[in-house]
């Protein structure tokens, strides 16, 4: 079976259309590095999949992906903190490049990365009670995987800024209504919605709706060319900052204490 070697991303086709999604629900689908990886490379065998005219994207459990797994964060040496930074930019470009429209469907919380991602996608559906955000700056570091391309070209600087620059989040219906995100639906029609858009241009012509993405994508992957480059290189200069390190021991110990109590 296509894509069997995946730990932390499971699959199924839905007629034409490839439905993804984060695979590690008891982290809140956060990223530890072996999820980065695999994320770094999905979409380049996607991309040679004839069978897929469409992708969508969720999150199994209740959250489509809380960025960054903090114990991944916590203990990041300095040639994996490179890899890293390799694999982050790919992901971006990968997912501009990919040839098949990808649907996002934010069944729950994205934040960090995994907002990231998410609004990279070309049509976003998110469930009303979702929260988007990039609290990158409340851990001591520059949001530098891609939030500082994708939120101004979505929302205009200065609101983007003002989200950025506090690390606050969104609800879908706000995120809708400042055109973050296409649309804010009920969290139990999140998944169905954006699979019916999906074959809807599964069925439509792959030439012209490939063609039209890639013309489109265009001005992002100018963006994408005049900013991610430095923005990572900045975070990557922020992880040996003590601010970030004692944010992050902060965050950890307040999750810790979260869970004692939830066990007492």
């Amino acid at each position: 079976m296509a894509y069997s070697d995946y730990q932390t991303l499971s699959f199924r086709m839905e007629g034409d259309v490839l439905l993804m999604s984060f695979n590690r629900p008891q982290a809140m689908n956060a990223f530890n590095q072996a999820m980065h990886s695999e994320f770094a490379r999905v979409f380049a065998e996607i991309a040679l999949d004839e069978r897929v005219r469409a992708v969508v994207l969720t999150g199994e459990g209740r959250a489509f992906s809380a960025g960054g797994d903090l114990d991944m964060v916590k203990n990041l040496d300095r040639p994996t903190l490179d890899r890293i930074m390799v694999e982050a930019r790919k992901i971006i470009l990968d997912m501009l490049a990919l040839p098949q429209p990808i649907i996002a469907a934010v069944n729950g919380a994205a934040a960090g990365l995994g907002a990231t991602i998410a609004l990279f996608c070309d049509v976003v559906y998110a469930a009303e009670q979702a929260k988007i955000s990039d609290p990158h700056v409340r851990i001591g570091v520059t949001a530098g995987d891609g939030g500082a391309v994708i939120w101004p070209m979505l929302v205009g600087v200065s609101r983007a800024k003002e989200y950025l620059l506090s690390g606050d989040s969104v609800t879908a219906v706000e995120a809708e209504r400042i055109g973050l995100v296409n649309h804010a639906v009920p969290a139990d029609q999140v998944v169905a919605q954006a699979l019916a858009y999906a074959t809807r241009l599964a069925q439509g012509s792959q030439i012209a709706i490939r063609s039209t993405k890639r013309a489109v994508n265009k001005v992002l992957e100018q963006n994408v060319n005049l900013v991610l480059d430095l923005s990572l290189q900045l975070e990557k200069e922020c992880f040996s900052d003590p601010f970030h390190k004692q944010a992050v021991e902060a965050i950890s110990a307040q999750i810790g204490n979260k869970t004692k109590a939830a066990r007492v």
